[in-house]
């Protein structure tokens, strides 16, 4: 039964646009593990570009700002979206680095069926900026009650 009533909760808040505090500390979860992704991914380039290190910089403050953002709700509202935006323009970014490296391989756009699969993935630069969106929302979300 109490299971039951959780769930019922949770759906209330949702629907009232109550998802703060969850967004957060998915935000701080999923930035976690986007920041290992990219760490390893950027370590087999030999962190090439400097540009590189800059989600591996500014994945910890975005996590200490998530779980700040559970437990305050000034967190929520202040540390939160600066980080947020910083990681979602990041992922921006690099969906420019990545399209300009494919540009750069041999034959470039042209033999986009080669150069897509064969990396940068030019998407995967998309999910920060997700990760940073979803930070985004959670500020302008209201508390769970």
């Amino acid at each position: 039964m109490a299971v039951e009533d959780l769930l019922d909760r949770a759906v209330r808040n949702v629907e009232q646009g109550r998802f703060e505090r969850s967004l957060s500390g998915l935000t701080a979860v999923a930035a976690l593990v986007t920041g290992a992704e990219v760490y390893l991914e950027h370590y087999k380039a030999s962190f090439g570009n400097k540009w590189m290190w800059s989600p591996i910089l500014l994945t910890p403050p975005l996590v200490v700002a998530g779980i700040g953002g559970v437990f305050s709700k000034r967190w929520a509202k202040t540390a939160l979206p600066v980080t947020a935006g910083l990681y979602a323009a990041n992922g921006l970014l690099g969906e420019y680095f990545h399209a300009r490296g494919v540009a750069r391989k041999p034959g470039g756009w042209r033999l986009a069926s080669y150069n897509l699969p064969m990396g940068p993935p030019i998407s995967a630069p998309g999910l920060m900026a997700m990760v940073g969106g979803m930070g985004l929302l959670a500020a302008i979300l209201r508390r769970e009650k």
